[in-house]
């Protein structure tokens, strides 16, 4: 291992990947959202919004972890931005497709901690709604996609997995820092 630690976050939407990460960061500063580049439209908040130029320069840099598409935007983990995110903390990566997961797992060495965060669909509509989503009918789109690659993919193996329907936030991101505080003591061992 590197002896960089991260950690990813994979659920379907509203599963409380965002509402985690803040949790974490609360609990201590090492923690960092990691912010995608997005091409596109729509939300800025939690991206680094960029051109389709800057994605042709990072694929032809051999600098694209993983890319996908969803909502009419393109999504990029980018070795750069990975780059940037260790040198400040622990960066928490938001990821809701398991070929995601892979990609950076076997893309990018470091010791990633696997997260499975879920919520039932009915959730999903009631948070999203009561987020203010527009989109929420592309969002259980989504849950349902999420739920079909989790079931594709049944040989996953998650560090930790929360139901944020009965788990706190807090509680969420305290059983996270343990397992990551666990894991560098068991690669100090």
């Amino acid at each position: 291992m590197t002896g960089r630690q991260g950690v990813i976050l994979y659920g379907p939407p509203a599963s409380g990947k965002d509402t985690v990460t803040a949790a974490l960061t609360e609990l201590s500063p090492r923690y960092a959202q990691f912010a995608r580049l997005k091409v596109g439209t729509g939300k800025a908040a939690g991206y680094r919004m960029g051109t389709a130029e800057q994605l042709h320069e990072l694929e032809a840099g051999g600098d694209v972890v993983y890319a996908n598409a969803r909502y009419g935007n393109t999504y990029v983990i980018d070795r750069p931005g990975v780059d940037a995110a260790f040198a400040s903390g622990v960066p928490v990566v938001h990821l809701g497709q398991i070929d995601g997961i892979r990609a950076l797992v076997d893309g990018y060495p470091a010791d990633w901690s696997l997260v499975l965060l879920w919520c039932p669909r009915e959730v999903t509509g009631q948070r999203s709604a009561g987020r203010g989503d527009t989109d929420t009918a592309a969002r259980l789109a989504a849950w349902d996609a999420t739920r079909e690659d989790l079931d594709a993919h049944p040989g996953t193996t998650w560090d930790l997995t929360v139901d944020t329907t009965e788990a706190a936030p807090q509680d969420a991101a305290q059983l996270i820092d343990q397992l990551l505080a666990q894991r560098a003591g068991a690669a100090l061992a």
